[in-house]
């Protein structure tokens, strides 16, 4: 990968345009930082589309897991999910 500064990559696009259809890669820096890179569009849908596999990978991980896991008991009783319901409501009602 070649590395080059914003002010090279704006003097000498169409080369490093040729670069990149040759099959390189040109970082571009700013300040001594890397703020772009050129790349071939197929190199780059190849990367995303490896991105996106490997997350609907995980995704099945957790939903496999998901399904393997019993549920866990619910955390409060019907009873007091019914005692909580009529309290607000009688505390509106006193409104």
């Amino acid at each position: 990968m070649s590395i080059i500064s914003a002010s090279a990559a704006r003097q000498s696009l169409p080369t490093q345009l040729d670069r990149v259809e040759a099959g390189e890669e040109v970082s571009i820096t700013r300040h001594g930082r890397v703020v772009a890179v050129l790349v071939r569009p197929d190199v780059l849908a190849a990367r995303r589309a490896t991105a996106a596999w490997r997350a609907a990978d995980q995704i099945e991980t957790l939903l496999t897991r998901a399904r393997d896991e019993p549920l866990k008991p619910p955390a409060m009783t019907i009873e007091r999910a019914d005692e909580l319901i009529e309290s607000v409501r009688s505390d509106r009602a006193a409104r």
